[in-house]
């Protein structure tokens, strides 16, 4: 009778692991069973995990540039930030990855960073604060007769400038049949000639739209170019 129940003691105390793992797996594999988030997503001013990394690679593949911090990085951010400058940083970086127009990402993207690297709503939300300047060069290194590069895009606030560059004198005179409507030709076009090499011309535009332009000395030899602003 004792060896029976030593027996059956040792058979229990064997089995008492084996149950208890069992038990473990049964609450994992139930956790999972039941869709619990392997990755959470939390509200700003917390780590993320998933939802930064994807949006950081999307930002990355659509711009080509990295913002300076991302909504992942707030808690390792200098000093205090406000409430309504997290919220607009969080809509900024959305408008990166969601929006199709490029001057619309640019710009929220310029936003994000200022934000990021402390400067005031009101600083990043003025109207030149995300401008830009494209460079066109008159005449090609080589010294053709050419607009470098002859398409140029921008967004609206953006300036062009032009350099004299090989071959000039050359200047910048608008197609006042080939501009939007309103634009005033005379007030974008150059009055005179650029006549030594690295002079600049440069102009605003603030009006969305395609504008057609030309070397006057040189529109015979085909020195033409367009400029679209959106």
């Amino acid at each position: 009778m004792k060896m029976f129940l030593a027996l059956g003691l040792a058979a229990h105390v064997a089995a008492a692991p084996t149950t208890e793992v069992a038990a473990a797996d049964s609450v994992e594999h139930d956790g999972i069973s039941r869709g619990r988030e392997l990755f959470p997503l939390y509200s700003i001013g917390t780590k993320c995990a998933r939802l930064c990394n994807s949006r950081d690679r999307a930002i990355k593949e659509i711009t080509s540039v990295k913002p300076m911090m991302s909504v992942c990085d707030a808690n390792d951010a200098k000093g205090p930030v406000k409430a309504l400058e997290m919220l607009a940083l969080n809509d900024d970086l959305n408008t990166v990855v969601q929006s199709d127009s490029m001057c619309t990402r640019r710009h929220a993207m310029a936003r994000a960073a200022g934000l990021a690297a402390g400067l005031a709503l009101s600083q990043v939300s003025s109207p030149g604060f995300a401008a830009e300047t494209k460079m066109v060069k008159m005449g090609s290194d080589s010294g053709q007769l050419v607009f470098v590069p002859d398409e140029v895009k921008i967004c609206k606030g953006d300036t062009v400038t032009w350099t004299n560059n090989k071959g000039g004198p050359h200047n910048v005179v608008f197609d006042e049949d080939a501009i939007p409507s309103g634009v005033s030709v005379d007030a974008i076009s150059m009055d005179g000639q650029l006549g030594e090499e690295g002079e600049t011309f440069s102009k605003k535009f603030d009006t969305a739209g395609k504008y057609a332009y030309f070397c006057e000395p040189h529109r015979g030899a085909g020195m033409n170019a367009e400029l679209i602003v959106e």
